[in-house]
């Protein structure tokens, strides 16, 4: 056992499935934190010949002893390299470090292919259904903004994984809130997906440690109004042309529900059922969450559902209500008289 940046040990094994004239081969078994690599020492005795109490081979041959010696050599060539990886402050991996000791280059990987081994990953368990593609569409977005900063600091369109350090995270955030003109919340969301991203990075071993898991991202309360109980009634109770009525209308149903936006918009009939109690209730995954949930319908929600039940929209499209896009709903919401 040596100590450095992870736990590091080296076992030697026999492996009996690689063996020579009837004699199994002599591994060594490099394991670094939780990680292990095998590393064969070409080197073959008989099962009763070894020692794996003593790591060593029985008997006093001169082919014993050279066996025995060339072992201690390995091991002591091994402890070196690890040293010298945790030194450089390059990854010290089981893998690493087999391939530093055979002399074989690691490919060395950039912050964009980190980001798209990300996305890629999260991609495949979008298709399976157990993570959203508006989550994904977010990460995708992260990358372009990262692109867009790397060009504009560095006048780069990557960057060697080894290259990022701690200043990339306020540097990042001080670009979107400057530069894009973003505010101080959604760009430390971005930092916030850019250290998941770069966690990965470093589980994979590409990365010793991750740069940014110092930065801490902080968000500013925002001060929201919110509507009372009788500005909700008011609001219901008022006569409205038809395209601010069916906005009105589905700006409530989020309140007696407590849906989100694309909650609502992909509601079909398919998700109503009636409860033990004899009442409606809705039955859906959350979007963002794929958390399963079961909402019951109160009197106002009933009522606009009814009232849509016959809309050219819904029955063309199979949905619930008339949901317009979320670009169309907030500026037509601002023109509700509250």
């Amino acid at each position: 056992m040596m100590k450095g940046h992870l736990s590091f040990s080296i076992l030697p094994w026999l492996n009996r499935s690689r063996c020579k004239n009837n004699k199994p081969a002599i591994y060594l078994r490099l394991t670094v934190g939780n990680k292990r690599a095998e590393l064969s020492t070409y080197q073959y005795v008989s099962p009763e010949s070894w020692n794996a109490e003593g790591q060593c081979v029985n008997g006093n041959s001169e082919e014993v002893k050279a066996i025995n010696r060339r072992l201690v050599a390995l091991k002591a060539d091994l402890q070196k390299h690890y040293s010298l990886l945790v030194t450089s402050g390059k990854p010290a991996t089981a893998q690493a470090l087999k391939n530093s000791f055979l002399g074989i280059i690691q490919h060395k990987r950039t912050l964009c292919e980190a980001i798209d081994f990300y996305n890629r990953r999260f991609g495949e368990k979008v298709k399976a259904k157990t993570k959203s593609a508006r989550t994904l569409k977010r990460f995708e977005i992260t990358k372009d903004k990262v692109v867009a900063f790397l060009k504009h600091y560095f006048h780069v369109s990557d960057k060697l994984l080894e290259e990022i350090t701690f200043s990339f995270a306020p540097d990042f955030e001080h670009y979107l809130t400057t530069t894009e003109i973003m505010g101080s919340n959604t760009a430390m969301k971005y930092v916030k997906i850019l250290k998941q991203m770069l966690k990965l990075a470093v589980d994979q071993g590409w990365l010793p440690a991750n740069p940014l898991g110092g930065f801490k991202c902080s968000y500013i309360d925002p001060q929201r109004e919110r509507l009372t109980m009788d500005e909700i009634m008011t609001l219901y109770n008022k006569e409205l042309i038809p395209r601010l009525a069916e906005v009105r209308d589905i700006y409530l149903f989020c309140c007696f529900t407590g849906y989100a936006y694309t909650d609502v918009l992909h509601l079909t009939t398919d998700n109503i059922i009636t409860g033990i109690d004899g009442e409606k209730w809705i039955v859906k995954e959350r979007a963002k969450t794929l958390t399963p949930e079961r909402v019951p319908l109160l009197p106002i929600a009933l009522e606009i559902i009814e009232r849509y039940k016959n809309s050219p929209y819904c029955q063309l499209y199979g949905r619930l209500l008339p949901v317009n896009s979320n670009s169309d709903i907030t500026p037509i919401t601002r023109k509700l008289p509250v």
